[in-house]
């Protein structure tokens, strides 16, 4: 089998150069379309003490040299997450950042190490106010590539419609799973609970299996590939356990404010209202960190001056979007470096 010719080839680039000039069209209005709206465009360092506290998330590790030669880690941030929280604290109303992250161990399709995140955040305003903004940029999108539907292969979804709303109580229900019959209302988690379930409807289950490794079994399996259908979806109301940077739901305690955006099959955003307390966050961050290192034997800092932040936050609502997917979508590209301008160095897979 022949090769493909590189990226840089004039002849291919040629084939990806309108993917890229909608690239550019797209980011041009989302930016106007923010400033219009009284959003303060800004930069997050990309180096930071820790790079995020997630436990499947995976770091590009460095280290920075004092004057007198000594070394400390640093790590490329995966998320401009905690730098904009700061930027909060400091008394910043409405931001907005088109920020480079990156992210170990991801390449494919629609995962790339490095890519575009657009995130935004409102202070003290409900995050059921993201739901409108994400409709507003599909829409505007799609209109600015000149595309009346997003599509991904053979999947269709209209920008233009009214969103699906549905929590993923709702959604495990449809494949007979009573998900909050396994959360307390502490947060706590019922494994063989859940266990039981997931193995009655054909999945695997193993025995050293979390409810988590369940939870995401089942998402990824069962629920994921039919969001976004016609219509973009709305999956919200995590269980708590699920959303280690979103607050408790004052309508029921054992889900969170975190929502993610889907279409046509894609997650497309994930959004919180925001937890702003230190001490349930610090708690949150080591049993994160606890559950990397029991899967792959490592652990991140946890960034003390993040948290000392966290205490004097506002009340705000926070989302990421990640905006090469969206390029993809309203372009119909199938694969994500075709609407990145110099992909990085590495076999495409």
């Amino acid at each position: 089998m022949i090769a493909p010719s590189p990226w840089w080839h004039p002849d291919r680039h040629a084939d990806r150069r309108p993917a890229l000039m909608a690239r550019n069209r797209i980011t041009a209005a989302l930016r106007g379309h923010f400033a219009t709206r009284d959003f303060i465009e800004v930069e997050a360092a990309c180096l930071q003490v820790s790079p995020g506290n997630e436990a499947h998330l995976s770091a590009f590790a460095t280290q920075i040299l004092g004057e007198d030669g000594a070394a400390r880690p640093l790590y490329l941030h995966t998320s401009p997450e905690f730098a904009c929280k700061t930027l909060l604290a400091a008394g910043e109303r409405r931001i907005v950042s088109f920020a480079r992250v990156f992210r170990n161990r991801e390449r494919g399709p629609l995962h790339h190490p490095e890519f575009t995140l657009l995130e935004w955040y409102r202070a003290g305003e409900a995050y059921d106010r993201l739901m409108q903004d994400c409709a507003d940029i599909l829409a505007l999108a799609a209109e600015t590539a000149g595309m009346r539907r997003l599509v991904y292969r053979d999947r269709e979804s209209d920008p233009f419609a009214p969103f699906e709303r549905l929590t993923l109580a709702e959604a495990f229900g449809r494949i007979g799973i009573d998900l909050l019959a396994t959360v307390a209302p502490d947060g706590t988690t019922d494994r063989d609970g859940l266990a039981a379930a997931v193995a009655e409807i054909g999945l695997r289950v193993a025995p050293d299996d979390t409810w988590a490794d369940l939870f995401s079994r089942v998402l990824v399996a069962r629920i994921e590939p039919g969001l976004g259908f016609g219509r973009p979806t709305i999956l919200c109301e995590y269980p708590v356990s699920e959303a280690a940077l979103a607050r408790p739901s004052a309508r029921d305690p054992r889900v969170a404010e975190r929502f993610e955006l889907y279409a046509c099959g894609v997650e497309l955003a994930n959004a919180f209202g925001e937890l702003t307390d230190p001490a349930e966050q610090r708690r949150r961050f080591v049993l994160e960190m606890d559950e990397k290192e029991r899967v792959y034997g490592e652990r991140y800092p946890i960034d003390d001056a993040f948290l000392d932040a966290l205490a004097i936050m506002p009340e705000a609502s926070g989302i990421a979007l990640g905006l090469d997917r969206l390029v993809m979508l309203c372009v119909g590209a199938r694969h994500i470096e075709d609407v990145l301008w110099t992909p990085v160095a590495g076999e495409r897979s």
